[in-house]
């Protein structure tokens, strides 16, 4: 984190988890990294819950060369994700140039449409085990798993330990 200001995407899409979305952008934006909301179009998006967010920015109109890193939200947000092709780039992107890809839950769905879980380490909600063990992964039953640029955790009561490794990441880089 020396030099230039470090800037993460978090994706959005509706029904996106409350928690596993806002704990983990607060807690970057504390560590003084921009974190840019992006989504299919502007607009107002609710999570699972009701907790509300504001995004101006599209998927369209990033360049993942812009970023450090991207995070994906858990809920039933990954399932509608996975379906634009150019959250799918965005995520290769990242993966190729070893950048952070922080998930969490069932944000797993994305990086298994994104073709970049084959011979990792990683978790996340039991529910997903089988899908993310059918893309070629090794699933772990923890807290949070590291694997190079992949950091991916289970379920809420795991965000701190989830944001510690986030944090941890970008500020080696």
């Amino acid at each position: 984190m020396k030099g230039v200001p470090m800037k993460v995407l978090q994706l959005v899409s509706a029904d996106f988890e409350d928690l596993e979305l806002w704990c983990p952008v607060m807690r970057l934006r504390e560590e003084g990294i921009q974190v840019d909301l992006v989504a299919e179009k502007p607009g107002k998006y609710i999570g699972k819950y009701g907790v509300p967010c504001e995004v101006a920015m599209s998927f369209d109109r990033i360049d993942p060369k812009d970023y450090d890193g991207v995070l994906v939200p858990g809920g039933w947000a990954p399932d509608k994700l996975r379906r634009f092709p150019k959250v799918l780039e965005i995520v290769k992107s990242m993966n190729d140039d070893g950048k952070l890809i922080g998930e969490i839950c069932h944000a797993g769905w994305v990086l298994i449409s994104a073709d970049v879980l084959r011979g990792r380490k990683v978790t996340s909600t039991p529910g997903i085990r089988d899908d993310m063990t059918n893309a070629g992964a090794t699933w772990i039953d923890e807290a949070v798993v590291v694997d190079g640029n992949i950091i991916s955790a289970r379920r809420p009561p795991d965000i701190p330990e989830y944001s510690r490794e986030l944090v941890r990441f970008l500020k080696c880089r």
